[in-house]
């Protein structure tokens, strides 16, 4: 069994926020929020353990509500997804002397604006390599764009195979396997055809209303999904890339659940598929540890705290991907806030 211990609440924006991601390579956390404002956070191990601080604010422009974001892989580059129907796509300036200004969120710039989408953008995505991105909206497309030099993007292919709102886009850690997840209750995973276009390789059903985030695991080898029916399926690929195929259910909220993610397990148990934590609609914030045995999965509730974001919804959970940091979850919630959690294991 664990603890999951609050480290930091991390206050500032004015409004919800929807999103929060950890940097790949630097120590930096960011947040979007309905108050269109993208916040960054920095932290360090210090003599009380991680320490947070706030470092800028960017404003992006955006014209209503930042609802995702991501860090290519670089770490150098943000992408924003807005209700507006555009992209932003960020890197920070510095002085002229190499050193940035922490301080001023004007010292990023939005070095492209990617429009294409009809309505409200809802979701954001690099590729492992940050070769691609892909976007989706409530348009119900999905849009794959390649990342050319100095950051110009051209459209690769428009999917519209969705017959609702598309809520999230996921990539997989490895290959060049794009997974989408709707308002019409599937998921959709395509591969790119060299002499024609992306495609939609499978469709996975299983869920019985809106599925809302999509988390492939570590290995690759497995995709969560989950739902406002309340449920996390776990999806496996069974040898040839286009069968995949659903293995098993975890029923832990009792309400809408918005928000999964993967991180790597114990690296000594070879049938440690890794820790999913998820997040939703009824303010608790849940962490299993999902093991294989054979051709069965397992999961085992190993840290759960009621109320994580007070009486508010949580938007969004991650985890610190730094092998030098110690498991830490970042959550998203209603309250405006990010808080940061410690796993301990007991």
């Amino acid at each position: 069994m664990a603890r999951l211990h609050l480290l930091t609440t991390l206050t500032g924006h004015e409004d919800r926020v929807w999103q929060v991601q950890w940097n790949p390579t630097q120590s930096i956390i960011a947040s979007c929020s309905a108050d269109k404002t993208v916040r960054l956070y920095k932290y360090k191990k210090g003599d009380n353990g991680v320490e947070f601080r706030w470092a800028t604010t960017i404003p992006t422009g955006h014209k209503r509500t930042v609802r995702a974001l991501a860090w290519a892989p670089s770490g150098k580059t943000l992408a924003t997804a807005s209700f507006d129907s555009t992209i932003g796509i960020w890197e920070e300036l510095d002085n002229g002397d190499g050193v940035a200004d922490q301080r001023s969120g004007e010292d990023w710039e939005c070095i492209s604006t990617i429009e294409g989408h009809e309505t409200e953008c809802k979701g954001v995505a690099f590729s492992s390599k940050g070769n691609l991105l892909a976007t989706c909206s409530r348009d119900k497309s999905v849009w794959v764009w390649e990342v050319q030099p100095d950051f110009d993007f051209e459209c690769l292919s428009v999917l519209m195979e969705h017959s609702q709102d598309v809520k999230c886009v996921a990539w997989h850690p490895s290959e060049e396997i794009l997974a989408s997840a709707s308002y019409d209750n599937t998921i959709k995973l395509y591969l790119d055809d060299p002499s024609d276009d992306w495609y939609p390789f499978t469709t996975l059903k299983g869920h019985e209303s809106t599925v809302w985030a999509l988390a492939f695991s570590p290995c690759g080898h497995y995709l969560a999904s989950c739902s406002d029916d309340t449920r996390i399926l776990i999806w496996k690929r069974n040898g040839e890339i286009g069968d995949w195929g659903r293995v098993h259910e975890i029923m832990g909220h009792g309400m809408p659940i918005y928000t999964i993610a993967w991180r790597q397990g114990d690296p000594e148990d070879p049938d440690d598929i890794g820790w999913l934590a998820g997040g939703g609609g009824d303010g608790v914030l849940n962490v299993w540890d999902i093991k294989r045995s054979n051709s069965t999965i397992s999961d085992q509730l190993i840290g759960s705290v009621k109320s994580a974001h007070r009486d508010s919804d949580i938007n969004s959970v991650t985890w610190c991907p730094g092998e030098s940091m110690p498991p830490m979850i970042a959550t998203a919630g209603d309250d405006g806030t990010v808080r940061i959690w410690l796993l301990k294991l007991v």
